[in-house]
Order: structure tokens, then C-alpha cells, then sequence
């Protein structure tokens, strides 16, 4: 694959952990220029500017709740004026409070929804105008494989999954003429730091469904994400592409 993302700048949400510190590392091992945001854990997000070496300080973090559209705008007329124009944004920032539906409360429903769907919708509203102004633009939206075949005791997680999957759909359509793509990214079980603090019998439970017999690492997301983001992918958009070992085959 040839690398043409060299000074493109990124905007990935959510990327001081887990699949998002994954897709900021590769965007910047591809020569990407990358804004990621973080919510909490500002220590974790500038540990990853730091393993990265940042060389020509292609690479900075921002505190960003997603829920806040008013600080969603000012933020990235933040970056624009800091780092350039953003080319692609990866919206990945998202939470889970899972449970059982008839005891999961109107709390935790709104607030992974809020996060979640709404987030995606609050952050591609700010960008999706100026990349269709410009004429020109990535969006990759992460979401998930429980999306795709539900989940049982993530009501939540796999309703603002599966909307992200028809927002996809909806926003392909609607910029496509723009010039600008809009395409997902589904994975299934992914080896994340919440995956190995897991007991080795359930791990072994979860790959016995896997036909691929393992679960997939964060990489391996991020490396679909790079794809996305290149001009290798010109021709697709409204895309949902799933990483499941074949888990929804």
C-alpha cells in the first residue's frame, strides 16, 4: 500500500487507550500529522506523544468531551489554528455501561448514547461542514460487530453501534458529491486491556466462538482505519468494514 497520508492531519477521538491510541500511533508511523483527544486520562495521552517521539511535533492531545458540542467547535478551530486543516476525522470515543435491560437504568442508557451516537453526531457536524467547504475529507466511524448482531446485556452499546452503522450509510449519501467519504469500521472481540484482565476461561470461551480461533488486536483496527484514511479507498464509501476473525460470517 502506498503512503500518501504523509502531513495529512487527523482528528481521532477518544485515542489515549485501547483501538484509538492504536489508530493515532499508526496514523503517525504513516507520517500523518495527528490531533487525538482524550476525556480523562491526560497522563495516558501524553505518554503516547512521548513513546511516539513526536518528531516535528506532528502528533498533540486535547481534553475533549464529546457530549459538548459548543467545546467540539471551539476545539477544532483550536487545532486548524495550531496545526492546518484537518483532513480525516476517526470518531472512536465511546463508553460502555453494560447490563441487563430491565435493570439498566435511564442513566446508563443516556449516557452511553450520548457518548457514543451523539458524540459522533456532534463532532462530524463541526468537521463535515468544513471538509464539504473545502471539498475534500475522510470520515471513519468506529463501531462494532455487536451492532451488527445485537449483544446481550448491551442494549445500550449495540443500539449507538448499529446507529452509527446507518449514520454511515445516511452520511456517505448525503457528502458523497462533496467529495468527502464516510465509511465504518466494525470489530468483533478485540485483545484490549479491558480483554486481559479478563479470566483465562472466559478469554478461552470467547475464542471458542471465534472461527478464526483468536480475537483480533488493536493493530489489526488500526490498520483497517490507515486503509480507510488512504487514497486506496477512494471508490468506497457507506462502507462498514468488519474485523471478526469471522465471528459474523
Amino acid at each position: 500500500m502506498k503512503n500518501d497520508l504523509k502531513d495529512k492531519l487527523f482528528l481521532v477521538t477518544g485515542g489515549s487507550k485501547g483501538i484509538g491510541s492504536a489508530i493515532v500511533k499508526k496514523l503517525y508511523e504513516s507520517e500523518a500529522r495527528v490531533a487525538f483527544t482524550y476525556n480523562n486520562n491526560q497522563i495516558a495521552a501524553e505518554e503516547i506523544i512521548s513513546s511516539l517521539g513526536n518528531k516535528n511535533n506532528r502528533v498533540k492531545c486535547y481534553k475533549l468531551d464529546v457530549r459538548n458540542y459548543d467545546d467540539i467547535e471551539q476545539l477544532i478551530t483550536l487545532i486548524e489554528d495550531e496545526m492546518g486543516e484537518i483532513y480525516g476525522l476517526v470518531n472512536n470515543a465511546g463508553i460502555t455501561k453494560d447490563g441487563a435491560f430491565f435493570r439498566m437504568q435511564p442513566s446508563d442508557w443516556n449516557d452511553v448514547i450520548n457518548t457514543n451516537l451523539n458524540g459522533v453526531f456532534n463532532v462530524t457536524k463541526s468537521f463535515g461542514g468544513r471538509a464539504i467547504r473545502r471539498g475534500a475529507g475522510k470520515i471513519i466511524n468506529i463501531s462494532s460487530v455487536s451492532g451488527m448482531k445485537g449483544s446481550q446485556g448491551q442494549a445500550n452499546y449495540a443500539s449507538s453501534k448499529a446507529a452509527i452503522i446507518s449514520l454511515t450509510k445516511t452520511l456517505a449519501r448525503e457528502f458523497a458529491s462533496f467529495g468527502v467519504q464516510v465509511n465504518a469500521v466494525a470489530p468483533g472481540f478485540i485483545a484490549t486491556e479491558m480483554v486481559d484482565a479478563m479470566p483465562d476461561s472466559a478469554k478461552k470461551k470467547i475464542n471458542s466462538m471465534i472461527p478464526m480461533k483468536r480475537m483480533g488486536n488493536s493493530e489489526e483496527v488500526a490498520s483497517a482505519v490507515k486503509f480507510l484514511a488512504s487514497s486506496e479507498s477512494n471508490y468506497i464509501t457507506g462502507h462498514t468494514l468488519v474485523i471478526d476473525g469471522g465471528l459474523t460470517a
